[in-house]
């Protein structure tokens, strides 16, 4: 079992930044792959970022690449999200998620991730 607690959403004005963490307990957070996913109501959710389980390698959405920074300390069990020069497009819900089985390779579709946060809400204000 993995749980995930997400925190550091918030509202910001378009143009600024916000730093989303996600704290995973449990099952050994540095042999698994993590991701961001976003999600707009009446959405499915989407792919936003993910990273190996080393760190060393990471994936973006066009979407967010040049702007969104999805980083990892397996020291403290956490993964981030790094988001800046928001958008009002950029108004989700945000989810991490967890890929236990994938050997620690990062992926992009949402059935890869078998566990999931609770979410936290980013308001992008123009």
């Amino acid at each position: 079992q993995v749980q995930l607690v997400e925190s550091g959403g918030g509202l910001v004005q378009a143009g600024g930044s916000l730093r989303l963490s996600c704290a995973a307990s449990g099952r050994t957070f540095s042999r698994y792959a993590m991701g961001w996913f976003r999600q707009a109501p009446g959405k499915e959710r989407e792919f936003v970022a993910a990273i190996t389980w080393t760190g060393s390698s990471t994936r973006y959405a066009d979407s967010v690449k040049g702007r969104f920074t999805i980083s990892r300390d397996n020291g403290k069990n956490t993964v981030y999200l790094q988001m800046n020069s928001l958008k009002p497009e950029d108004t989700r819900v945000y989810y991490c998620a967890a890929n236990t089985k994938g050997g620690g390779w990062y992926s992009t579709p949402t059935y890869d991730y078998d566990y999931w946060g609770q979410g936290t809400q980013v308001t992008v204000s123009s």
